[in-house]
């Protein structure tokens, strides 16, 4: 099965692409690992990308296309995937389409997450991470430390990301109804959107996908 997984910061999109792509038997891809990989082989478009990264400066659709496009056509793939973070635009699903025929296949389903902007907010804004080690996460509402403001593991300090504040969550927001919110219109249109809740727990969203999946 070729699945794109969509939906805002924030809707569990990471977590969920990992668990389905794992009941399914078939890769994850996310453009994250995609340019990972790229710039860790030094390949030439890794190469490309990297000049733009060390700028400060956002990676060009072509380049980010093309790192997709030779993902696409590695071996693993053959039998499916699931792609997380690509497209992130109208524009990048025409070239996604045309690089699956080219390929003579085409995707099956693309999977909305939908979940309440408020909501988002409540997850992203709450995290807290420990400054000694970033893979150690709370949260203010749903993971709390037992000490307020003190990691559990080291007895670390926590601290907010910057990039987790409410303003900066909320731009975000606005970044994605505005640039990738209208493929999910473009994929409504060519029949392929499954709308899913991401309300709830982790299971239960899971399951809902999983039900669209047995649904097509």
């Amino acid at each position: 099965m070729r699945i794109v997984l969509v939906g805002p910061p924030g809707a569990g999109k990471g977590t969920q692409a990992k668990i389905i792509a794992g009941r399914l038997a078939i890769p994850a891809i996310s453009t994250g690992d995609i340019f990972r990989a790229n710039v860790g082989a030094g390949t030439p478009l890794g190469l490309e990308a990297k000049g733009y990264m060390d700028k400060g400066l956002l990676v060009p659709d072509s380049i980010t296309i093309g790192m997709v496009r030779d993902r696409l056509a590695d071996p693993d793939v053959a039998g499916g995937f699931l792609l997380d973070g690509f497209p992130r635009n109208v524009a990048q699903a025409e070239e996604l389409e045309s690089i699956l025929v080219g390929l003579g296949t085409k995707l099956d389903v693309v999977l909305e997450l939908v979940v309440d902007n408020d909501e988002v907010v409540k997850r992203i804004a709450g995290r807290r991470l420990c400054r000694n080690d970033s893979t150690h996460i709370f949260h203010v509402d749903f993971q709390q430390p037992k000490v307020p403001g003190v990691c559990d593991v080291c007895g670390g300090e926590l601290y907010q990301r910057d990039d987790d504040k409410e303003e900066t969550v909320r731009e975000r927001l606005a970044v994605y109804e505005r640039e990738t919110a209208p493929i999910v219109g473009f994929y409504a249109e060519h029949g392929l959107l499954s709308t899913i809740d991401a309300m709830g727990s982790l299971d239960e969203v899971t399951e809902r996908a999983l039900a669209a999946l047995n649904d097509r």
